[in-house]
């Protein structure tokens, strides 16, 4: 039965239809609705492997600009009301997903955004002759560059599309980052009255808890949300109306101003139209901006993975304050070891985002004069960025963070053991005194609470106060203690 259908599909597959341009012809599958500025495409760019399919975000943002661009343009007198609605019947089966199978090219290309504006321009056309029951190609009725792409240009089309997906997709990485951030301020809470040794430079430090430490996981991550929403307020600048260069030639003056009217009502983005049109046409800032926000993001939060990373080592010789869920087997030689495989894997995402931050750098950077054809590269990169950082970051909050245990008494012993506790002992006895007795416990193997009872520097219920592992973690009145 399967090879039946395969072999119907294969033959169904091979029936194909002629198709000219000004280079000549090409034979374009029958039952394809691109055609063959698509085809030329995708014989151009198989770089990635990953067709704009794979990018639903940005093909349902570009049918959303059509579908906008339609209703403006019937609005203006300039499309008959029969092919904008057409038009926007297909744009809107686009944006429910459908005819996703016909978005072929790779998204990494050369000409600025062109072949992927001629994708959807393509299979637009042929659905929208579809539903008026034409025959594909038959162009004259509905054309992909008069009819659907009327009154735009890649150069404005295209970088609109690559903000209205990235909102989309900076909300979703919001949203999932919200998700990690109530998992860390659980375990902040869970954890507020374990006490346990800090460090700085990989040295004992003075003390400090868990929940401290998480809470400031917990701070560091909630800034980049807001950073996240200033640049999703940026993002909301468009240039559509621009066409070519920002001039806006080969448009009607009250284009801009409506079109944009159109696209807040389709997308339920707060769009506005950017006061200079030149300047948005070959400005990629906000890009950078947004990519630079990402690789703070992701050092910061490798940063904490590192932390979780060294707080379980272990478990016998390490750290071992805390225990990361098992998830899988971590040697096939050693038996039972089991590692912080969800960490590392965070870490490597951070790596290849930061690496993509790059990328984007350059791309904008080398943008010339009226416009930068680089935006397919930018797309792709943050694109992925945001990606692999939204399921990086779920990953992390289901198969990790929650699932954290800490190790209460092994974090107390250490505490009492650390010579770092000497530092609470500077605003009575002075820092020198202090830091002899610390050379000394250390040289001696004596605890700084023995030392300092042996020499009767301090009172037992002065010296108990005073080294009170919870006291240590936060401010407190020398007067107070010495009572």
């Amino acid at each position: 039965m399967n090879s039946r259908l395969q072999n119907k599909k294969k033959s169904h597959s091979t029936r194909c239809r002629i198709e000219r341009d000004f280079l000549g012809e090409m034979p374009i599958p029958e039952e394809a609705y691109y055609g063959i500025q698509t085809m030329r495409a995708a014989e151009n760019f198989q770089i990635t492997g990953f067709p704009i399919s794979s990018f639903p975000k940005l093909i349902r943002a570009i049918a959303a600009i059509k579908k906008a661009a339609a209703l403006t343009n019937q609005k203006l007198g300039l499309l008959p009301e029969g092919i904008a609605k057409s038009i926007c019947q297909a744009c809107d089966e686009i944006m429910e997903n459908k005819l996703f199978e016909n978005f072929i090219i790779d998204l990494v290309q050369g000409g600025g955004g062109t072949s992927t504006n001629m994708n959807v321009n393509e299979v637009i056309a042929n659905r929208a002759l579809e539903l008026q029951r034409r025959c594909k190609v038959e162009y004259n009725w509905v054309n992909p560059n008069d009819h659907v792409n009327l009154s735009q240009s890649t150069n404005d089309v295209y970088p609109t599309s690559i903000k209205i997906a990235l909102i989309y997709s900076i909300r979703d990485l919001i949203n999932v980052m919200t998700k990690l951030i109530e998992a860390l301020q659980s375990k902040e809470k869970e954890f507020e009255d374990v006490v346990k040794v800090g460090r700085t430079e990989l040295r004992d430090a003075v003390p400090i808890t868990l929940g401290q430490e998480f809470g400031a996981y917990v701070a560091t991550l909630s800034e980049d949300i807001e950073r996240l929403d200033e640049v999703c307020s940026l993002l909301r600048e468009i240039n559509l109306g621009g066409t070519a260069i920002g001039t806006g030639i080969n448009v009607d003056p009250r284009y801009s101003k409506l079109v944009c009217r159109e696209l807040r009502k389709i997308t339920g983005l707060d769009i506005i139209l950017s006061p200079n049109l030149i300047e948005a046409t070959q400005d990629t800032g906000v890009f950078v901006l947004l990519s630079g926000v990402l690789k703070r993001t992701t050092v910061k939060l490798s940063k904490i993975c590192n932390d979780l990373r060294l707080m379980s080592s272990g478990p016998r010789v390490g750290f071992n304050e805390i225990n990361l869920p098992g998830v899988q087997a971590g040697s096939i030689i050693m038996p039972g070891k089991v590692n912080p495989v969800i960490p590392e894997m965070v870490s490597e995402v951070c790596y290849q985002v930061i690496g993509n931050d790059l990328v984007v750098t350059l791309a904008a950077e080398a943008g010339q004069l009226e416009l930068n054809p680089y935006l397919p590269i930018i797309s792709f990169n943050l694109s992925e960025s945001t990606r692999m950082l939204r399921n990086a970051m779920i990953t992390l909050a289901h198969r990790c963070i929650i699932g954290i245990t800490a190790n209460r008494e092994h974090c107390l012993s250490m505490v009492r053991n650390s010579l770092g506790i000497a530092t609470a002992l500077t605003p009575y006895i002075g820092y020198d005194k202090a830091a002899e007795i610390a050379l000394e416990a250390f040289e001696r193997g004596k605890s700084v609470y023995d030392l300092v009872m042996e020499r009767g520097i301090l009172s037992k219920k002065q010296l108990d106060k005073v080294l009170s592992p919870v006291y240590m973690t936060k401010p407190r009145c020398r007067e107070t203690l010495l009572r």
